[in-house]
């Protein structure tokens, strides 16, 4: 007997996902669409399979900004085994070489992480979704090829240092948008001479979503017995994700020629750079941008049906 057919529905916010560990980032996003009956959604940058925290996906409209939280910079929280190389730069992978590991003081470990603190240039990991000649990297590598990979420009804006033992480091990075925390671990243990690798990886915010509340597979899945309203209850409106941006608010006049694709005069507004566009009643809009004679254009407008 054939299953009855889901109704989709139209549903438009973003929710903060907790990933759990083992769930590929498009897992978990189908798992949590199929759960909301959603028609349209998109994440916003992969996890790593191993690695748990803030996955903020977007619903319906609201992936209208997921190219905006691609381009944050994240904060994460690892622990790291050092003295132990892996293929694939964390746990899961084959493990490559063994070093003993020297007697490390906070004034040497302080001296490892200091060198990769800034501006850096990091190879991208052949275990990644990076694509080489219009295939990802990771199929090269589970065919037991590899390629050459540009060095990337990336910014460690902190490293810390929260916790060390004979063979592990925790640490605490914030970083810039493609960031390898792989890499990065890896590259710090060949600075203290012994090589490393990801043990626990959690991601505890990306900007602008700064230790937010998130909610669980599991707590969604609850809610799915409840009913939609519930449900809908645990999305986070879409212009959350660009309160870094101006605001400007606009008369009933301008809102409709904006969204007829017209740029309009705005008193008041900033003289450059994109805004977030209100209407009355503090309706949102969409995203707009600042026109050299000062007016606002249209660049992505929210169409809620």
């Amino acid at each position: 007997m054939n299953k009855p057919k889901i109704q989709r529905r139209d549903v438009h916010g973003i929710v903060l996902l907790d990933k759990p560990e083992g769930y590929t980032s498009n897992q978990a996003l189908q798992r949590v669409k199929y759960l909301f009956r959603a028609r349209k959604a998109g994440h916003t940058g992969s996890l790593d399979p191993l690695a748990t925290g803030l996955l903020p996906l977007c619903f319906g409209e609201a992936t209208k900004v997921s190219g905006f939280l691609l381009d944050a910079d994240k904060h994460y929280r690892t622990r790291c085994r050092l003295g132990i190389t892996t293929e694939t730069g964390d746990a899961e992978g084959v493990v490559l070489r063994e070093r003993p590991v020297p007697v490390l003081d906070a004034a040497t470990i302080e001296s490892a992480l200091e060198a990769f603190r800034g501006p850096i240039r990091q190879v991208p990991p052949m275990y990644s979704a990076l694509k080489h000649e219009g295939q990802r990297l990771y199929d090269l590598a589970r065919r037991g090829e590899e390629v050459e990979r540009a060095p990337r420009d990336v910014t460690i804006h902190e490293l810390t240092c929260l916790s060390a033992t004979e063979d592990s480091l925790e640490l605490d990075v914030r970083c810039s948008k493609g960031t390898y925390i792989r890499t990065l671990v890896e590259d710090i243990g060949e600075r203290l001479g012994c090589g490393a690798h990801v043990v626990e990886l959690r991601r505890l915010g990306l900007s602008p979503f700064e230790a937010p509340a998130m909610v669980t597979l599991e707590q969604i899945e609850a809610r799915a017995g409840e009913g939609d309203a519930a449900l809908d209850a645990l999305l986070t409106p879409i212009d959350a994700a660009l309160v870094h941006w101006p605001a400007v608010t606009l008369d009933r006049d301008s809102a409709y020629y904006l969204g007829q694709g017209q740029a309009v005069f705005v008193p008041g507004a900033p003289t450059a750079g994109m805004v977030r566009i209100y209407g009355p009643g503090g309706v949102f809009l969409g995203m707009g941008e600042i026109l050299d004679d000062g007016r606002v254009a249209p660049r992505r407008l929210i169409r809620k049906s």
